[in-house]
This record gives structure tokens, sequence and C-alpha cells, in this order.
């Protein structure tokens, strides 16, 4: 009689203890559909801007859209990147890293790349004077040693921006394999898996002072 009833308290516990693991597991995938929503709902604005500046970057020069409100225009929409890019790190760091938020992270580096490419273009075509430090790390990075080194980087160059809220802080991941990002790093000659541009004239691989980095901004 003890030995049936011990059985029975068995298999209410083991029922119970899969209705606790359904019921986690469905609040979690609950959980992770709703950030992935909100990030995508995030992209999707960024896309409408990004639009809406290559549209402006076709009225520059017919007098219509003068050069400092196509900069205003890109300073304001990489700045959101960022922060947007800030939320999704917190949300990646928070749980398991999914698929759909690694491809979320690849369609805001091809965003960044091209930001970065019309920055350039911008201080080329029309003397705008604004400084950019593009970041390049790898994603999927799983030394630990350079994991390290890349939070060292990101504390930095973030307490730089927020220190000069005229600078743009461009973070892509170099392993995103985008054609025109690895286009952009052979043309700067940048090698290893992590490398700091600042202005687009001087690469850093190593970590300097800060005062090194903020000498050379605009």
């Amino acid at each position: 009689m003890v030995m049936k009833r011990n059985y029975f308290v068995f298999l209410q516990a083991l029922l119970l203890t899969v209705v606790v693991f359904i019921i986690g597991f469905y609040i979690g995938m609950s959980v992770e559909a709703k950030r992935t929503v909100e990030i995508n709902d995030y992209y999707t604005q960024s896309e409408i801007s990004l639009v809406d500046i290559l549209a402006l970057n076709n009225l520059v020069g017919s007098g219509v859209v003068s050069c400092s409100e196509l900069t205003e225009s890109n300073k304001e929409l990489l700045n959101r990147l960022y922060d947007e890019a800030r939320t999704l790190i917190q949300y990646e760091d928070s749980g398991k890293l999914t698929n759909s938020l690694k491809i979320l992270h690849k369609k805001y580096d091809i965003l960044r790349t091209y930001l970065w490419i019309n920055s350039i273009q911008i201080k080329e075509e029309c003397g705008e004077k604004f400084s950019t430090i593009v970041y390049l790390y790898e994603y999927n990075q799983k030394d630990l040693v350079e994991k390290a080194k890349q939070s060292v980087w990101s504390k930095l160059l973030l307490e730089i921006k927020n220190e000069n809220e005229d600078v743009l802080l461009i973070p892509i991941a170099m392993d995103s394999n985008l054609s025109s990002l690895n286009s952009l790093l052979r043309n700067y000659g940048i090698e290893g898996s992590l490398a700091v541009i600042v202005n687009e004239e001087t690469i850093f691989y190593e970590i300097p002072e800060k005062k090194e980095i903020i000498d050379l901004l605009k």
C-alpha cells in the first residue's frame, strides 16, 4: 500500500515537472517572440529612414536639400541605430542567441555599413566636418581573451561618444560576410579580428590611451 502511494506521489511530481517545463518553455518562446517583434519594428523604422536618406542624397546639388540637412539626417539615423544595437545586445546577453536575433544583427550591420559609406561621401562631396569612429569586431568571437579585449574597446569608445556628442560611433561585425563591408576592409588593409578606424585615416589594432583617440577628433 505504501509503495503504491509512493508511486502515485512520484507520478504526480513527474507530471508537475513536465507541466512546469512546458509552461516555462512557452513563456520563454513568447518572450523571445516579443523581443524579436520589437527589434523588427525598430529595424523597419530604420529602413524607412534609410530610404528617406537615399532620397535626400539624390536631391543634394539640386538646391532643394542642403548638405547640412543630409548630414544631420545621416547623424540622426546612425545615433538611433547605435542605441537600437545596444538594445539588441542586451536581448542577446539575456538569453539564448537565436537564429532570428543573428539575422537581425546582420541586418543592422548592413545598415551601418551603408551609413558609413554615406558618411564618407558626405565628407568628400559636401566638405562637412564631423568625426566618425568605426569599431570593427567579430560577432562570433569565441576566444575569451579577444572577447575581453572587445569589451574594453566597447567601454572606451562609449565613454568617448558620451563625452563628444558630435562623434558618430559605428560598430560593425567584421564576420557578417557582407560584400560591401569586405570591400571596405580590403581597401583599408584591415587584418585580424578587431580594428578601430578614426575619421577614415587612423587605424588602431591595440587599445591606446583615450586622449590619443580624442586628439584625432574634429
